[in-house]
């Protein structure tokens, strides 16, 4: 819609057990959207009902060692709002109806 090209995003990450062994993981990114040299990262939710689910969305964002937007989309009907980490939430329908959103 906006002219992004859209890809579904992964995560690498490497965790330490209680024993020392490392295991690696994968974390997925809903969207990863890219226009020319701009991107965003979106995670969707259905809702976010307590501070586990949220953790839960952002623990991909807070691996990602950039600057780019990052944005959690969710059908809980509150005003948009940036995080202490700077991630953006913000309602399904201000998503879509809002023309600025991406910007």
């Amino acid at each position: 819609m906006h002219g992004y090209n859209v890809d579904v995003g992964v995560v690498q990450i490497a965790e330490k057990g209680k024993n020392g062994s490392v295991s690696r993981r994968q974390l997925e990114v809903d969207f990863v959207c890219n226009l020319g040299l701009n991107r965003i990262y979106i995670q969707s939710a259905y809702s976010i009902p307590n501070a586990e689910k949220r953790e839960q969305k952002i623990r991909s964002f807070q691996k990602i060692d950039d600057s780019f937007r990052k944005i959690i989309v969710t059908r809980d009907t509150a005003l948009p709002w940036y995080d202490e980490n700077g991630i953006l939430t913000v309602n399904v329908y201000g998503f879509l109806l809002d023309q600025t959103i991406l910007e």
